[in-house]
């Protein structure tokens, strides 16, 4: 059976198996039995994923991931990145009924292509990664629906994997195969390192004496964040768009002395911003030129 006949006798609701019910497996099932699927399988290893499968989803029965392969439509190997590829080694070296079956994961970093061990075994891959981060919550399920997913698959398939996306409240945007460890990069880079300058510069508020940190710098980051993604680079405010040189050089020294780890985190930021402010006209060539001076220092 080819991509295209597979995709055309798929049937409208999928029995649907989960292979690691984590904080993203469990939140994904969940939001698939609400749009009609019915998860019947799960494969969890540690007690936490139980018990996420046993509040989540609780119509489904703990297997083996060969019998949650057999048992589902749909399989969901939400594992993480590096145990994606032995995971579908495995399945096909100990003869699980993979195909004909639709296998989705959830990784940011990887294409379909990771799933080769299966799709050769005649399975039908699927990347549908989500754009948000899960902390276990009950409010995982909500921030689902007012997210994207970065979507890879085979043309062939395209159609089922947004329309899946979608069936979540969901919006699917599409990522080509050979882009995805820069699209992941980009969210990693954007959310991650978010998270670090934020608590770091909490810490250093609170070393410079401010009790609540966060009241603080809850309305100048929120506004800083609307700022940028509205305007982009023409967002930025701050000493370095003024090209207000000896200030950024106190800010080092100061950083120097009292959070040397920061140091050099603030100079590699404050470079990349004068080159982006300079290369959209924000920032004039000879301001640029002694901020570089002072970051190069």
């Amino acid at each position: 059976m080819d991509l295209a006949e597979a995709t055309r006798q798929r049937p409208a609701r999928l029995a649907i198996g989960v292979i690691g019910p984590g904080r993203v497996g469990s939140v994904l099932g969940a939001a698939l039995e609400r749009a009609g699927h019915s998860v019947v399988a799960v494969a969890a290893v540690s007690d936490a994923s139980r018990a996420r499968a046993t509040e989540r989803l609780p119509g489904a029965r703990v297997a083996t991931p060969a019998e949650v392969v057999a048992a589902a439509d749909l399989v969901l190997a939400t594992v993480p990145d590096d145990a994606l590829a032995p995971l579908m080694r495995g399945l096909v070296d100990t003869g699980a009924a993979v195909s004909g079956k639709l296998i989705a994961h959830t990784s940011g970093r990887h294409g379909y292509g990771v799933l080769a061990p299966a799709t050769t075994a005649g399975a039908l891959p699927l990347a549908l990664h989500p754009v948000m981060t899960f902390t276990g919550r009950a409010e995982d399920a909500t921030r689902l629906a007012n997210c994207t997913f970065g979507v890879t698959a085979p043309e062939s398939l395209r159609p089922i994997a947004e329309a899946l996306v979608v069936e979540m409240g969901a919006e699917p945007i599409w990522i080509a195969e050979e882009h995805r460890s820069l699209y992941h990069a980009a969210l990693a880079g954007g959310a991650n390192h978010l998270v670090t300058l934020v608590s770091e510069s909490a810490s250093l508020l609170a070393s410079a004496g401010v009790e609540q940190p966060e009241r603080m710098l809850g309305p100048l980051l929120s506004a800083a964040l609307d700022n940028a993604l509205r305007l982009g680079i023409n967002g930025l405010s701050g000493p370095v768009l003024r090209g207000d040189a000896e200030t950024v050089a106190e800010h080092i020294a100061e950083l120097r002395t009292h959070a040397p780890e920061s140091a050099a985190g603030y100079t590699a930021l404050a470079r990349l911003t004068a080159v982006r402010a300079l290369a959209a006209g924000l920032l004039k060539p000879h301001d640029a030129e002694r901020l570089l001076d002072v970051l190069q220092a």
